[in-house]
C-alpha cells in the first residue's frame, strides 16, 4: 500500500513538473485605442496623400465660398477703418483751425 501511494505521488509530481506551462502573454495588458478614423495602408486602393486630400478640400464649393466671405469681411473692415481715419483727421483739422483762430488776436486797422 505504501508503495502504491508512493508511486501515485511520484507520478503526479512528474506529470505536474513535465506539463507545458502557460506563458503569460502581454496581450492581456495591451490597451486597445479606439480612433474615429480608419488607417489605410499607403499601398492599398483608396489611399491618398495628404497633399491631394488638402487640394480636394480646398477645391470644394463650401471652402471657396468661405474664402470669398472672409475676403469680403476683410475688405469691409478695411473700408470702415479708412472712413474712421478720415473722419478723425477732419475732426483734428477742425480743432486745429479753431485753436489757431482763437489763439491769434484779431487785428483791426
Amino acid at each position: 500500500m505504501k508503495n502504491i501511494l508512493f508511486i501515485v505521488f511520484v507520478s503526479l509530481l512528474l506529470l505536474g513538473a513535465c506539463s507545458k506551462r502557460k506563458a503569460v502573454s502581454m496581450e492581456e495588458h495591451v490597451v486597445n485605442l479606439h480612433y474615429d478614423t480608419t488607417a489605410i495602408d499607403s499601398f492599398s486602393p483608396g489611399a491618398m496623400s495628404v497633399d491631394v486630400a488638402r487640394k480636394i478640400r480646398q477645391s470644394s464649393p463650401e471652402y471657396l465660398d468661405s474664402v470669398k466671405q472672409a475676403l469680403k469681411l476683410q475688405q469691409e473692415e478695411k473700408r470702415l477703418r479708412e472712413e474712421l481715419e478720415k473722419e478723425n483727421k477732419k475732426k483734428e483739422e477742425e480743432k486745429n483751425k479753431k485753436g489757431t483762430e482763437e489763439s491769434t488776436p484779431i487785428q483791426t486797422q
